[in-house]
């Protein structure tokens, strides 16, 4: 469905993105990661047909971005991290707005459809300048669905929201996962876990990882242990455990093994003697972000 090859976009000398290539098929929901000034805006906005590439091609459903903008903009829904927003006018008016010129054919339709699907069917006549963040998110991901498109491009779209208005967007985009492919962008990566089914990493201006999360992890085994009565002792009995690799504590308890195959059950038959309280077997999205974008800046 979203197809990018060879993408690389030029500021002057600045290499913003460098031979960017991926591919998003059908109904998936991809999480796209990186560091502040990785590439990850530029290249969205170059797939939602907003901004040029220096060289490289991008498709939506088969169709060149560049060669058939008008046909791809009609596939894809794009929601900037700042929502392009008119605070002067209503909610009702405003999408209603984006809906024509987005080519929507029935427009009360469209505009009714779409406030009842973001949870804004009784704010129509409200402006938009007077609603919290949290709603004005909303408004911003109803242009984005107004015209029903097959792709969403979703730029920090719980940036600056608090916890509550971020669960709000982010069970949002999970209804809409299956029904529309979604490239998501975000810092909050427990987000990425929840909502997406496989993430891009970008640093640097270049692809460095693209897979599942389980599989970011490599062929060695992640364990995480939580205990009521931590010690060198426990540290020491963990590591002696065979095919240990690296057990290193992480305060208040915590312990994070490192192992050549899977010794989840000796790790918990060792642990239960200092009172284990937690187990997790896999290795977190943060720490597969921060070892694979390490030292990549932009």
């Amino acid at each position: 469905m979203i197809v990018a090859e060879h993408l690389t976009k030029r500021y002057g000398t600045t290499l913003a993105i460098d031979d960017v290539t991926f591919e998003v098929q059908k109904g998936e929901v991809v999480g796209f990661l990186g560091p502040n000034g990785a590439g990850k805006t530029t290249t969205m906005r170059i797939l939602a047909g907003s901004l040029g590439a220096t060289s490289g091609r991008a498709l939506i459903d088969g169709l060149d971005v560049f060669e058939s903008p008008l046909e791809t903009r009609r596939r894809v829904g794009y929601l900037p991290e700042v929502p392009p927003l008119y605070p002067n006018m209503t909610v009702n008016g405003y999408v209603r707005f984006a809906a024509r010129i987005k080519g929507a054919v029935d427009l009360d339709a469209a505009v009714d459809r779409v406030l009842g699907r973001v949870g804004l069917a009784d704010m129509g006549g409200r402006l938009v300048g007077h609603l919290s963040k949290g709603f004005q998110q909303r408004v911003g991901l109803a242009q984005a669905l107004v015209h029903d498109p097959e792709v969403l491009i979703l730029d920090e779209p719980t940036s600056g929201l608090d916890p509550a208005q971020r669960k709000e967007i982010r069970d949002l985009v999970k209804d809409l996962a299956g029904e529309r492919t979604v490239i998501l962008s975000t810092h909050v990566l427990p987000e990425v876990e929840d909502v997406c089914q496989r993430v891009l990493i970008i640093a640097g201006g270049r692809i460095v990882a693209s897979d599942a999360i389980d599989a970011l992890a490599g062929g060695e085994r992640f364990v995480r242990v939580r205990v009521g009565r931590p010690g060198p002792e426990l540290e020491a009995a963990l590591a002696a455990i065979e095919g240990v690799t690296e057990c290193s504590p992480e305060g208040e308890g915590r312990y994070a093994i490192r192992t050549r195959e899977d010794r989840r059950a000796e790790v918990a038959r060792t642990a239960a003697c200092w009172d284990l309280l937690e187990l997790t077997g896999r290795e977190r999205l943060e720490d597969i972000y921060l070892r694979l974008t390490s030292g990549k800046n932009a």
